[in-house]
């Protein structure tokens, strides 16, 4: 590891020393820097405009080369090569002035530049200042969280809990159109921060480095068939602004939160360099409930609360350089690193029912929890664009290292009975290119290749209490060494074209996955080869400028995931545990969908219709082990939650998107999602047939209300869900929040209260072959509290636009 961080810096820093020689005299002489000066006004009222933008465009490298902008009093001094450049001075909701063909062969003062206010297109300036939350695109939405005042000083997960067609439930786990198997990329790529623990590493991102979620719901060959709800790809912060730029921000909040988040950029010539850095402290709040009543008349009935304050605490990095080597080649390497701990102090309360005498028996169970996780991720991109639009070479190098160590100390009544060490580190290896031909004025040509190679080990260790010699002696039933590989290969082709206005994008996915499975201290290993073939179909009609109808098609599959086939025992109670299955197999969905979007007055209406039919599912199912434990005299069933393959799914569902803008000061984003699921299939012998028809609506207001205080409200209803065995509550959640910009807009403070009426409650109801059961979780601890400030230096909020870094690598129909 340390080899291979020396290896990595050296060549890093190779490059910036190549980049600072010169390559020879005469190129240094041509490419010494001039200044230019000059001064924008507002032509009407003489004021200075500050922050407006000068960007310098040489036609022969066909890219901007050197651009600033103004200061206070609207003067600007940039150093720019000497060249011959279109000089374009531009600022939002005026009209843009242009200087053609200009050579620059000395130092230079252009004058002073008069812009005029473009009327005309004030109102569609005003928009794309203001950003709407949600942007309805034809194949994907993408939710715009810088706009969004609710989560200020959360995290990821609370962004998502945000987002149009996600949900998040009780414990954490995320959905889309309420089907939990949800690909999640950073940046378009699979992450660790989102690796061993997705859950855990969603609540500690924060939301201040997420500059936007792409929901993408009918993923074209170039993306990985991984994900049958289809993928979440989270765009992390990067400017590219000229200069040197960036913002603070520092949050406070109720329960005990605190943070100081920062990003900065640097560009300048042929070099940009970001970063983003944030630190956070958060305490949440929650609780766990279970109440299982026994159809033994024998065997007393359970009710178990456990209660707990999770701390957590840590700092993630995101830092980086991009290199414009030539005209059309360019490198961007990058570090992420995070480093997150937790301290989850769970206190169990078990109270027993005698059903024969009506006596209690109450024992307390105290497990206490040290979490360290640590993730550093190497990154390297090469593109080379060649002379034709569009057509592009790219290289992709990622490299990760993930750590997630865990320790406790069981205290039963007093005494230290068990002590728990949960040990995982996992490597990934990621290798990826992608080949773009153009063929003609209206059709493209695709391929490329992609190799995911990780290796996952994780070392269990149970140690209990010798009543006897009062010592701890390793538990050899649930001690044990968990080793998993798994190496995807896929290559992909594709083909896209467009004929007045009909488009379609055609493509074919081969992956092979290659699963090991080790289980040393048992002696059990199994391996698995497995080869498919994913088409993809995207068809658009263009009915006019504003309507359109898709038409979509795509083969997914869910890959059983570590902790779903590591089969070690959980142990935060000894009643309940979870247990996962190394016999898992994947589940292989087709999935159509049918969208409409139109766009009418100040309406924008995206909807869609979908049907999915999935094979071999992956379901957790709760049953009785056969095990018993003795509690206070008394012998219980020890009851086991974990994964099995069942046989069929259908799911139908149609969902809408309502985007409304009344005023420049008013828009309103209404989201709605109903959907049938029907499951055939039995474990056992008994028969786990569902057939459920649920809902979601969602409602978001924002109003800019007087002396320019932003008010913002989110209104979240998850409707009830019920299968064979579950039978999951509707849940109401309220959101609220106060923002208003400070000292000419270079700062903005906001409110935020989350969960406003407490109501985030995930309540169900389990009904088993020989037992039922009632479960409620509140896994946020209910309504919270921040309030954040945010200081920008070098740039204006209104004038952050999405010019930074997609890195999806979609094809927009």
């Amino acid at each position: 590891m340390n080899k291979f961080i020396s290896t990595s810096l050296m060549f890093l820093l190779s490059i910036l020393a190549t980049y600072a020689q010169p390559k020879n005299n005469t190129e240094s002489i041509i490419q010494k820097d001039v200044i230019i000066t000059g001064k924008v006004l507002d032509k009407e009222t003489k004021d200075p405009l500050e922050y407006a933008t000068i960007s310098f465009f040489n036609k022969r490298k066909n890219r901007i080369v050197a651009g600033g902008i103004t200061d206070i009093n609207g003067a600007f001094s940039i150093p720019v090569p000497k060249g011959t450049y279109d000089i374009s001075i531009e600022y939002i909701s005026f009209i843009t002035q242009t200087i053609l063909n200009k050579k620059i062969t000395s130092n230079i003062n252009l004058g002073v530049f008069s812009l005029e206010i473009d009327l005309e297109s004030l109102d569609e300036v005003e928009i794309i200042a203001e950003r709407t939350t949600v942007e309805i695109k034809l194949d994907k939405k993408i939710y715009n969280v810088g706009k969004d005042l609710t989560v200020s000083g959360g995290s990821v997960s609370d962004v998502l809990d945000n987002v149009p067609s996600v949900s998040v439930d009780g414990e954490g786990n995320v959905a889309l159109r309420g089907n939990d198997n949800v690909r999640i990329l950073i940046n378009g790529k699979p992450s660790g921060l989102v690796g061993l623990s997705s859950t855990d590493a969603l609540r500690q991102l924060p939301a201040e480095s997420i500059q936007k979620v792409e929901v993408i719901t009918s993923p074209s060959a170039r993306y990985e068939a991984e994900g049958t709800a289809g993928i979440l790809n989270i765009i992390l912060r990067r400017s590219k602004l000229q200069g040197l730029n960036g913002s603070v921000t520092a949050n406070v909040g109720h329960p005990d939160a605190a943070g100081l988040s920062g990003n900065i950029n640097y560009r300048t010539g042929d070099i940009n360099f970001f970063s983003t850095t944030t630190y956070r402290y958060n305490e949440r709040i929650g609780h766990w409930y279970n109440n299982v009543k026994y159809n033994d008349i024998n065997t007393p009935d359970l009710d178990e609360k456990r209660n707990w304050t999770d701390i957590q605490k840590g700092i993630n990095t995101n830092t980086g350089l991009e290199w414009y080597i030539n005209d059309s080649a360019s490198l961007t390497t990058s570090v992420v690193y995070s480093n997150n701990n937790n301290d989850d102090r769970s206190v169990n309360n078990l109270i027993q029912l005698d059903k024969n005498t009506g006596t209690t028996t109450r024992s307390l169970r105290l497990n206490p929890e040290i979490g360290d996780n640590e993730t550093i991720q190497y990154a390297a991109n090469f593109m080379k664009n060649f002379k034709d639009s569009d057509h592009k070479l790219t290289f992709d190098f990622q490299y990760e290292n993930t750590n997630n160590d865990k320790n406790s100390i069981i205290n039963l009544n007093g005494i230290e009975t068990e002590m728990v060490a949960n040990f995982e580190d996992q490597t990934q290896i990621l290798l990826q290119s992608d080949y773009v031909l153009p063929i003609g004025e209206k059709s493209q040509f695709e391929i490329g290749y992609r190799g995911d190679f990780s290796n996952n080990s994780t070392d269990f260790r149970v140690d209990t209490l010798n009543v006897n010699t009062n010592e701890f002696e390793a538990n050899k039933n649930l001690t044990n060494i968990f080793n998993f590989k798994q190496y995807l290969t896929a290559a992909y082709v594709q083909f896209g074209s467009k004929i007045d206005k009909f488009s379609y994008l055609l493509g074919l996915r081969l992956e092979n996955t290659k699963t090991t499975i080790d289980q040393p201290t048992s002696g059990d290993f199994k391996r698995k080869n497995l080869t498919g073939l994913f088409p993809t179909v995207n068809l658009n009609y263009e009915i006019s400028d504003d309507e359109s109808v898709t038409i979509g098609y795509n083969r997914r599959l869910r890959r059983p995931r570590g902790f779903m086939l590591n089969p070690f025992p959980s142990r935060s109670s000894i009643t309940n545990v979870f247990q996962g299955n190394p016999d898992l197999d994947p589940t292989y969905t087709d999935r159509f969908e049918l969208g409409y979007l139109n766009k009418f007055n100040k309406f924008t209406l995206s909807s869609a219709l979908y049907y999915a039919y999935s094979t071999n599912v992956m379901t957790f199912v709760s049953r009785r082990t056969g095990e018993t434990v003795i509690i206070e005299g008394e012998e219980f069933p020890v009851i086991e939650r974990g994964p099995v393959n069942l046989a069929t799914d259908n799911r139908y569902g149609f969902e809408f998107n309502l985007n409304y803008s009344p005023s420049r000061k008013w828009r309103i984003n209404t989201d709605f999602n109903i959907f049938k699921f029907e499951r055939d299939g039995s474990f056992n012998g008994v028969n786990l047939e569902a057939n459920n028809l649920t809902w979601s609506a969602r409602l978001t207001n924002k109003l800019t209300l007087p002396y320019k205080v932003d008010w913002q409200t989110n209104i979240n209803y998850r409707g009830p869900s019920e299968d064979a065995q579950n039978n999951r509550k509707g849940r109401l959640t309220t959101n609220l929040a106060f923002s208003k910009d400070l000292f000419k807009e270079k700062a903005s403070v906001a409110f935020n209260i989350r969960d406003l009426f407490n109501s985030n409650i995930f309540k169900n109801h389990i009904t088993a072959e020989t037992f039922t059961a009632d479960q409620e979780i509140q896994f946020r601890g209910g309504r919270t509290y921040n309030l954040s400030f945010t200081y920008r230096f070098n740039q204006q909020k209104k004038q952050e636009r999405n010019g930074g870094f997609d890195g999806n690598g979609g094809v927009e129909m």
